[in-house]
């Protein structure tokens, strides 16, 4: 008589062989549909209960399923609103919860003592194995989806806003908090361009010391420094980050809109050295971004020559030896490495240290793939809600996501106002700055080998 034929509900608890190959199915049933093991030979109640919720499972994941594929934008900024993010965790624990019921419940019915003893063990292993998957899984979906919400809430609160001429522009600040510096200072300054149709990314980066930086006559800044901000070497472009803090009555509705009075000097600067409209920030604590790195697992950098590690002197003023070096070549980078390399100010200039902070940030984002970013998702986001500040609303996040994804695969231009372009910090050619923006924001067409990004 075949395995069919035997009653799954009543078997004959005297013949291994029949029980043994009955094990396999429940288990079997049990791993691949919840649910079924308990309608065929336990408690049809539970087992309608276990069918029914895997069916809304399945139907959930095709949804998911279709809408990555057909509308990659819209899931994102579903998936990554604070509501559906704890409702995932909730569904996550929920489905753990049943799955360890069923499965128990599975081991309970195979009745393990009537499985022929050679085999007992295995049976028994996959039993634990299966369990294991399935509450390990729901368990690493609310886990993730908890870490998710950490991220999701750097974000303000507020609506989504469309692009400005075609392009959405992004103030990028590195602070520096150093233990030889009060306060926090930005140390990189570059705003990011990005054409809203394709993806398509400018890069312009703006030199720490620039001097004489004006400001147009809607800025608080104004007022203060009608001629702009010229008082030598006492008024870098970076002090404003300061100015702006001591002085937060100038922007008092900043702290409100998940900005600080530093952090809109800084903008009401950036915006009138290049005569673009800029309405979002980003602040990354270079201190805190090693944690980043790290969590990534490193970053390749190929390090054009050998970089000392160290500081010119010591706090006395006294001439200081290098700690380290940096050799040239391919190199994989921890995070303090990679903020060494950033940061390093032995024998270097400014422009040098530019061109490394890009090569790091650049870095981060070719290392920022959809694999990287999964398996170290919880790492990577602990380290970002420790680094990273932003006014970008919340219900632009997924948005943003879909938009780097294109970034990524297109190339990216980069533009220093540093010598030869811009020759005097000192003194800058502000029209050939905002000359050179506007020529630059053009629109990208791809060259006839290339694909548009999509």
């Amino acid at each position: 008589m075949s395995f069919t034929e035997q009653p799954v509900r009543s078997p004959d608890t005297r013949n291994p062989r029949v029980m043994t190959r009955r094990a396999w199915w429940l288990l079997g049933l049990n791993l691949l549909i919840p649910g079924s093991a308990q309608v065929l030979a336990g408690s049809r109640r539970l087992g309608r209960f276990g069918l029914a919720a895997t069916l809304v499972l399945w139907v959930l994941v095709v949804i998911v399923v279709v809408l990555v594929l057909a509308a990659r934008g819209l899931f994102l900024t579903i998936a990554t609103t604070p509501v559906v993010l704890g409702l995932l965790v909730a569904v996550a624990v929920f489905y753990a919860v049943l799955w360890t019921v069923l499965t128990l419940d599975t081991l309970r019915l195979v009745r393990l003592v009537r499985v022929a003893p050679n085999v007992r063990g295995v049976v028994a292993a996959l039993g634990v194995l299966s369990l294991v998957i399935a509450v390990g899984g729901a368990g690493a979906v609310a886990a993730n989806s908890v870490a998710a919400l950490g991220v999701v809430n750097i974000f303000r609160p507020g609506a989504s806003e469309p692009p400005i001429d075609g392009r959405y522009n992004i103030l990028l600040l590195g602070g520096d908090a150093g233990e030889d510096r009060l306060g926090l200072r930005p140390d990189s300054i570059t705003v990011a361009s990005i054409e809203a149709a394709t993806g398509k990314a400018t890069l312009f980066g703006i030199p720490r010391n620039m001097e004489q930086v004006p400001f147009s006559e809607g800025s608080p800044l104004w007022n203060d420094f009608p001629n702009g901000y010229t008082c030598g070497v006492e008024c870098l472009i970076s002090y404003l980050y300061t100015y702006g803090e001591e002085n937060p009555d100038l922007y008092p509705d900043a702290e409100a809109e998940g900005s600080s009075p530093g952090i809109e000097a800084m903008r009401d600067a950036v915006e009138g050295v290049t005569g673009l409209e800029i309405p979002y920030y980003v602040l990354i604590d270079m201190e805190g971004f090693a944690q980043l790195i790290d969590a990534l697992g490193g970053v390749e950098i190929d390090v054009p020559y050998d970089v000392p590690i160290g500081s010119n002197t010591y706090d006395d003023g006294r001439p200081a030896p290098a700690i380290g070096v940096i050799s040239a070549g391919l190199q994989r980078m921890d995070g303090q490495t990679a903020l060494w390399y950033a940061r390093s100010r032995y024998n270097t200039t400014d422009y040098e240290r530019m061109a490394r902070q890009r090569q790091v940030q650049e870095a981060i984002l070719q290392q920022m793939d959809p694999a990287t970013v999964l398996l170290q998702f919880q790492g990577i986001a602990a380290a970002s809600t420790q680094v990273v500040r932003t006014d970008i609303p919340q219900t632009m996040l997924g948005y943003f996501v879909d938009l780097g994804a294109k970034t990524k695969d297109l190339p990216i231009d980069k533009i220093d106002f540093v010598p030869p372009l811009i020759e005097e910090e000192a003194d800058p050619d502000f029209d050939l700055i905002r000359s050179t923006v506007e020529a630059a924001l053009v629109p990208y067409t791809p060259a006839p080998t290339e694909s548009p990004a999509g």
